[in-house]
Order: structure tokens, then C-alpha cells, then sequence
């Protein structure tokens, strides 16, 4: 019988055990300075997050929101909500699966992780720092730039799922070529000249589960961080728990319905000379329910060189290498300021 008939409940056993119920004498003793910084977060009454409507796409609004956000609501995205939701239905589904199962479930180039967002190209978990603590984050990594034929299973719901993925990446290439050509226009660059600084058969699309946790003041789902993309274009359905820092201050962003967040990453900060910005952000965990995502990240072409006058010459393969061996050595990312020209003497 498949393991997916008896989903519709999530239960505990369907965490990786690490992410179970932790007894109450190990939960009073979780540290409290955590606590503190997770709690300063501003919860402003109204959504200060700018929107931008892809239906009347005004470049004038866009340049603001990536100069003094890094990141912006989309609406009019052309999605249809059905697509949403029955993507949001369909990964409870899959992360109600036993840890075991799901372990087994997916093999390269998919994937299924756990306790951290950082993963090779291959996406193998990438072993960190030792001083680095865990994420309590699960997922699942898919790559589109491969055929999703491959992944071929029996049970009806995961083949469900693998159209609707199919289908929901055609939609994500379109809104990141358009959207990228936007800002590059905006930005007065010319497009052949950076048009394999974003490359479709790079996206990937990652599907996140946090765990519910009691002691969620004190827990990260994921820890303060930017994206390496060029874009990211994330779907967060009603549980919050994303916070951005804006003016040196975490802010707590909303889930909006049949809207997505687009950010950008560390290749548009720099493709932008630095006048756009990579915006920083974290993820905190709920008490009472699960958060489940869907992100959308896209890269440069494998060969394309990435030239600015902030920065060195260098191709992503370059930064991500780099990137992987200091999560390995130090436990953070250091990032772009690898590639940092110094100030002319």
C-alpha cells in the first residue's frame, strides 16, 4: 500500500528525528539570547513591502523597490491560484510521508534534505562548520533544468505532483526573464551583453517544511542569510515566520494570498554594480502550526562571466565554489566580499 494513503494527518514521525518532541528539561535550557534576538522583530500594522503588478510593470517603482528593499510583492504574476494550491496540498502530502520514506523517495538530481539549506550541486547535504547549529528545516530539491521525467513513481500523487511542478516552472522562467530584462533595462545595461547572467535551465525549485516547535522564540528555521541567485521567487501560503532586515531592523513579512515575494539574490547585487541589493533574511519557527514553502532560485549560465565595476571578473561556479568551501571551513558564508575590488590607492 503507499506510503501516502494515511498523509492526510502530520504527525511527529514524520519529522527527521532530531525535529521530534524534545523533553521538557531539554527545552527550558534552549538559550535565552536567541530568544532576544528573535523577538526584536518590528510587526508593522500595514504591509510596508512594495508590490509591483506584472500586468502594468512600472520600472520606475521596480528600481526603487531593489534599491531600498532588495525584495518586492509580485501580483498579476499570471499564476493561476489553483496551481498554488494544489501545490501547497500536495507537499503536506509528500512531508506527511515517514522520514524514512521520504529518505528513500528521491534520488540525484532530486533530493530530499534536512537540518540545512546548504547542498552541493549534486544536492547532497553540504556538512558545515562545526560550530554551526542545525536548521530545523526539511525539504525537498528539484531541479528544472533536468527532465522531470525521470523522476517516474508509482503512486499517483507524487506523478500529480511532478506535472505540477512541470507546469509551475514554465510559469517561474517567464516571470524571472521578465523581471530580470525589467531591471536590467532599468538599470540602463545592455541585454545581450548580461542575458547568460540569467539562465533558465539553472532554476531549481526548493519546497520547505519548518516544524512546529515549542520552543519556537528560541529555534531558527533557517539563520540570517542571502540568496546566491539572481532571483528568488518564494510562495509562503498562510503560516509566517520570514523576516527581512530593512534599516538595521527585522521585519516581519506577511503571507498574502495569490501573491509571491521575488528577492534578489547575490549575482543581481552585483550584475547591478551594487545598486540593487541582496537582501538579508531568516526564518523563524511557529508554535502551533507547520510553515511550508516553495522557492524558486535562478543562476547564471555555467560559463557566463559576471562583470562589474564593484567586483573581479568571476562565473558562478566560481562563487559557489567558494561559497561551499567556507560553510564547510567556517560555517558562513563570506560571499561577495571574495570578489570585492579594494578602493584605488
Amino acid at each position: 500500500m503507499s506510503e501516502l494513503s494515511n498523509s492526510a494527518e502530520v504527525n511527529f514521525e514524520s519529522y527527521p528525528p532530531i525535529f521530534r518532541r524534545l523533553p521538557e528539561s531539554q527545552t527550558q535550557n534552549l538559550d535565552t539570547a536567541v530568544a532576544d534576538a528573535i523577538n526584536n522583530v518590528d510587526i508593522p500594522d500595514s504591509d510596508p513591502i512594495p508590490v509591483i503588478d506584472l500586468q502594468c510593470l512600472n520600472l520606475d517603482s521596480l528600481g526603487e523597490a531593489c534599491r531600498n528593499w532588495g525584495l518586492f510583492r509580485l501580483v498579476n504574476h499570471g499564476i493561476p491560484p489553483a496551481l498554488l494550491s494544489q501545490l501547497q496540498d500536495h507537499a503536506s502530502k509528500l512531508f506527511s510521508l515517514s522520514f524514512e520514506f521520504k529518505q528513500s523517495l528521491f534520488s540525484s538530481p532530486l533530493s530530499y534534505f534536512w537540518g540545512t539549506p546548504a547542498l552541493t550541486p549534486s544536492g547532497a547535504a553540504l556538512l558545515r562548520g562545526p560550530q554551526k547549529s542545525i536548521s530545523w528545516v526539511e525539504g525537498f530539491n528539484v531541479p528544472l533544468g533536468s527532465p522531470l521525467s525521470q523522476l517516474e513513481p508509482e503512486d499517483p500523487v507524487l506523478a500529480s505532483f511532478r506535472l505540477l511542478l512541470e507546469e509551475y516552472g514554465k510559469h517561474l522562467a517567464r516571470l524571472a526573464t521578465k523581471i530580470f530584462e525589467a531591471m536590467v533595462m532599468k538599470l540602463s545595461l545592455n541585454l545581450e551583453e548580461v542575458k547568460s547572467n540569467l539562465s533558465e535551465s539553472t532554476g531549481y525549485v526548493r519546497i520547505y517544511r519548518y516544524p512546529l516547535h515549542s520552543m519556537a522564540n528560541s529555534t531558527w528555521g533557517l539563520d540570517a542569510h542571502t540568496d546566491s541567485s539572481v532571483l528568488s521567487i518564494l510562495s509562503q501560503y498562510e503560516v509566517g515566520g520570514l523576516e527581512v532586515l530593512k534599516d538595521s531592523k527585522w521585519l516581519q513579512v506577511k503571507p498574502l494570498s495569490n501573491t509571491l515575494l521575488v528577492n534578489l539574490g547575490d549575482m543581481m547585487q552585483a550584475i547591478s554594480n551594487d545598486e540593487y541589493k541582496s537582501v538579508e533574511h531568516r526564518v523563524k519557527l511557529n508554535k502551533q502550526k507547520e510553515r511550508i514553502s516553495i522557492c524558486y532560485f535562478v543562476f547564471p549560465d555555467e560559463g557566463s562571466v559576471i562583470r562589474s565595476s564593484k567586483y573581479k571578473p568571476f562565473t558562478y561556479t566560481d562563487f559557489r565554489a567558494r561559497v561551499q568551501e567556507e560553510l564547510k571551513t567556517l560555517g558562513f558564508k563570506v560571499g561577495l566580499r571574495n570578489f570585492k575590488l579594494t578602493q584605488a590607492s
